[in-house]
């Protein structure tokens, strides 16, 4: 097929290898009068898909398993298509899907950032259902396939080699067949997580979402997928929440995990009259896939004015079975607020022990002092624990404006004491492809950074030593500062609202990996002890930088250029 364009024209050619199914959603443009799309192999007509709905796109399979000469073929003045891909469900694993045709709307980010995740077209916020399946990391995570807006909920897919180099598979979950009548928002397949289920199939669970529904507007839901591409039917295991608790209607993302009595677990996010709540489920049964019970409240946060605990995930740092492991449950605040620094939606980590029924803690911390790594979810990985999360943050969206964002990069959880850090995944090395300087910034010169896409690596005299880089960007302030403080990302955008201080207050780094990308800042200070995670405005490049206060307390600079 043709590469893919944001105007699609009224024929589309190109060669289909045999056994490939195409995925189309279509719109009609006029009352009355059905959209079409045909689809002709070496000039016979095969298929064709349509619909009458003028609200909302609707979602259809063509077969084009024949292959040959392809023809796709529609009236643009009575049909709008939002998204067309080809792929072949025995080699998508390995190629992923080719992307035919999306509009506008829905469009990537351009110029995209270089080497962050982001979907293929259309919204994307919370990861979902991260974890290896087959020997292979998945990803999987909220998505609105039809425009930059977040809306009814679906969940998009990936997998990947090495947690960096993703390719994109065929959308996976899709809302019920009422909520996909009209772009209105009021529901879908919200987070959830996934296990690994027998012979090779993954069983995800996720939270069914519709607005005004009674009894429940959220409740859980499990399906499997026999070939990791499309969920069978889902079915319903959690219907309702836990009676005399109080609790207002905020029930949902389930995260599932294996309990060190061998057990299956599930974690709920909620809220009763107080604050937010992480509720505990378990089941006996071996797949998970019925018969889950109420065991409790695990965990309770009311300090921040907060909403509800949301994505919550406990996982285990080292063996999960060995007595003498640790936890750490880490739950999304959301509306919280820092009274201090004026940072929103805050994300804790909570280090403790875990019997499979009871969680005692032991340490808190915050997970991202820049906020902007919101909906962790960890999976353990043998005995490494890694964790994704959305590069973005809710008090920065609004529902009348596109948003296109990313996730962050993939980082390990590590025990380190009475510190849980959280460096990057080690593979991250080989995003290296060229050095761009080991001496200018250490001189106090200004280094070209490029394309923008950079990893910066300072080391200081001493742990706490005062230093400050600053980064030109066309669109924004932006630097990195360690005082007496502590350890800051610096940002102002060019408007009149006052940034938030993105602040990790008394820490004492000595070394520091800065990660510059097309529309993010990720900083990891002495191996992840402190983290600070920043989406800036725009997705233009970081131009240059430099050392702008205190030279003196730098050992070494180094810079690379980071590619895919």
């Amino acid at each position: 097929m043709n590469e893919p364009t944001k105007h699609p024209s009224a024929t589309r050619t190109g060669l289909l290898d045999s056994g490939t199914l195409l995925h189309v959603w279509l719109k009609a443009m006029i009352p009355g009068k059905a959209a079409r799309l045909a689809l002709s192999l070496d000039g016979r007509e095969v298929a064709s898909a349509e619909t009458d709905n003028i609200e909302e796109f609707a979602f259809r399979v063509l077969d084009a398993t024949a292959g040959g000469t392809a023809i796709l073929t529609w009236d643009p003045q009575t049909t709008s298509l939002s998204v067309v891909y080809a792929f072949r469900p025995d080699t998508v694993m390995a190629s992923g899907i080719t992307l035919l045709t999306h509009n506008e709307t829905n469009a990537p980010p351009s110029p995209s950032p270089l080497y962050h995740f982001v979907p293929p077209f259309g919204w994307m916020n919370d990861p979902n259902g991260f974890g290896r399946f087959g020997g292979k990391p998945h990803l999987f995570y909220q998505h609105y396939p039809h425009s930059k807006r977040w809306n009814n909920m679906h969940w998009g897919h990936a997998v990947s080699d090495d947690f960096l180099r993703w390719r994109h598979l065929p959308v996976f979950l899709f809302p019920s067949e009422d909520i996909s009548q009209r772009p209105d928002g009021r529901g879908g397949a919200y987070s959830g997580s996934a296990i690994a289920a027998e012979d090779g199939a993954i069983r995800v669970f996720f939270t069914d979402k519709m607005e005004n529904r009674e009894p429940e507007e959220q409740n859980q839901w499990t399906a499997v997928s026999a070939d990791a591409i499309a969920a069978a039917p889902a079915d319903l295991i959690v219907p309702r929440r836990p009676e005399g608790l109080n609790l207002t209607r905020d029930f949902r993302d389930p995260y599932v995990f294996r309990g060190p009595d061998g057990l299956w677990k599930m974690l709920l996010g909620s809220r009763d009259r107080e604050g937010g709540v992480v509720l505990l489920y378990e089941t006996a049964d071996p797949t998970g896939a019925k018969d889950w019970h109420f065991v409790g409240i695990l965990s309770r946060e009311n300090r921040f004015g907060m909403k509800a605990a949301e994505c919550p995930c406990l996982v285990p740092l080292g063996h999960a079975g060995h007595s003498e492991t640790r936890w750490a449950l880490i739950v999304g605040l959301l509306t919280s607020r820092c009274a201090e620094t004026g940072r929103r939606n805050l994300t804790t980590a909570t280090v403790g022990r875990f019997d499979g029924r009871n969680f005692t803690p032991e340490f808190e911390q915050e997970l991202d002092f820049g906020t902007d790594a919101y909906a962790f979810q960890a999976f353990a990985d043998g005995i490494d624990a890694v964790s994704f999360a959305w590069l973005a943050n809710w008090a920065d969206i609004s529902k009348n404006i596109d948003y296109q964002s990313a996730a962050t990069l993939p980082r390990r959880l590590v025990l380190r004491g009475e510190f849980l850090c959280t460096p990057p995944v080690h593979s991250v090395t080989s995003l290296r492809s060229g050095m761009l300087d080991t001496q200018v910034l250490q001189d106090g010169g200004r280094i070209d950074l490029g394309d923008g896409a950079v990893e910066i690596l300072l080391e200081l005299t001493a742990p706490g030593s005062t230093f400050k880089i600053d980064f030109e960007h066309p669109d924004l302030e932006l630097g990195v500062e360690q005082n007496a403080d502590g350890l800051a990302i610096l940002y102002q955008a060019t408007t009149d609202r006052t940034s938030p201080r993105y602040l990790a207050r008394g820490a004492r780094a000595k070394s520091l990996r800065i990660f510059l990308d097309r529309g993010s800042i990720e900083v990891f200070a002495d191996d992840g002890r402190w983290t600070g995670t920043k989406r800036l405005r725009t997705f233009a490049p970081v131009r240059a930088g430099r050392i702008a206060a205190g030279i003196e307390n730098l050992a070494a600079a180094t810079a690379w250029q980071l590619r895919l």
